[in-house]
């Protein structure tokens, strides 16, 4: 197969592991540079061009999208789906899942644990929102934010009120979400290719930390998740759309709740911590279920 994967970095360890495991099995893995394609539209003729030039046909392209340039990767991944060739992660799925509001209703709707969730644009509501999710304490998130940035703990209504206000005088859309005490700082990362949670991870806050992103001084060690926590990590990433995806859950004295549904999960940490081959089960994947002109949305809506 030839396979391309957009992604602006080809050094990270997540973009190093999967070609290396591509060529491994008798595969050719491209690594373009997400801003450096550009989209020429003409009726009948959609393509994409890199560095001024048609790209190659491929079989296959790999989506790693950077959440800050989300749209224009998106709109590369979607001329790629409309010229036929097949996606690992779908565009529309990505969208979805990079709107953390959006996913989250998503996953409500059909039933799956969550945080109690709460959302309003005037800062004059603030008090109302804290309540609604029982604080405080409470976690208040940006939309937009990755990788833990953006992650406020509130421990006070006075603070949270603070908070809040703050982030809308900015200008800023937040969520503000119930603070699951019990987990402990710690959260789960289950990694879902095809169907299937493949591999598992609990991650850990650094010391005086509550967030537990491995980017942030976290650590990671393997972990044997329950069949409700697999059972949910599967249906998250099917309710989204997503062949591949990282589902982070924390254990709550309700059963396992949803934080984030990751449509680009970094593999190193869980390669790492269980010893598992994942890049090599996502090359694998693509090569059992690629095929030209099946992708479901082909670019739409």
């Amino acid at each position: 197969m030839k396979i391309a994967m957009l992604a602006r970095n080809a050094n990270l360890y997540s973009h190093r592991r999967l070609k290396e495991a591509a060529e491994a099995r008798g595969h050719t893995l491209d690594i373009l540079n997400t801003l450096r394609c550009t989209v020429h539209i003409a009726s009948h003729r959609p393509q994409v061009f890199y560095n001024g030039a048609p790209i190659a046909a491929y079989d296959a392209v790999i989506p790693r999208i950077g959440a800050s340039i989300t749209n224009y990767g998106l709109a590369i991944l979607r001329q790629f789906e409309m010229s036929g060739i097949w996606s690992l992660n779908e565009s529309v799925a990505i969208g979805r899942s990079r709107d953390k509001l959006r996913s989250l209703q998503i996953l409500a709707k059909h039933g799956l644990g969550l945080p109690l969730t709460a959302y309003a644009n005037d800062p004059k509501q603030a008090e109302e929102i804290i309540r609604a999710v029982k604080g405080p304490p409470v976690v208040i998130k940006l939309l937009e934010g990755t990788q833990g940035i953006g992650v406020v703990l509130a421990e006070t209504m006075s603070s949270a009120k603070s908070v809040i206000e703050a982030f809308r005088g900015a200008n800023v859309n937040i969520l503000v979400q119930e603070f699951i005490k019990e987990a402990g700082g710690a959260d789960i990362r289950v990694l879902v290719v095809g169907g299937k949670a493949v591999a598992a991870m609990k991650r850990s806050g650094a010391p005086d930390e509550f967030r537990s992103n491995l980017h942030r001084g976290g650590s990671a060690e393997v972990i044997r998740i329950t069949p409700e926590e697999r059972s949910t990590a599967v249906r998250a990433a099917r309710r989204m759309g997503l062949n591949v995806c990282g589902v982070d859950l924390l254990r709550s004295n309700h059963g396992p709740v949803i934080m984030e549904v990751n449509s680009s999960p970094g593999l190193e940490g869980i390669e790492t911590a269980t010893g598992k081959d994942i890049a090599g089960q996502i090359i694998d994947f693509i090569a059992a279920t690629a095929k030209a002109g099946s992708t479901k949305t082909k670019g739409r809506g």
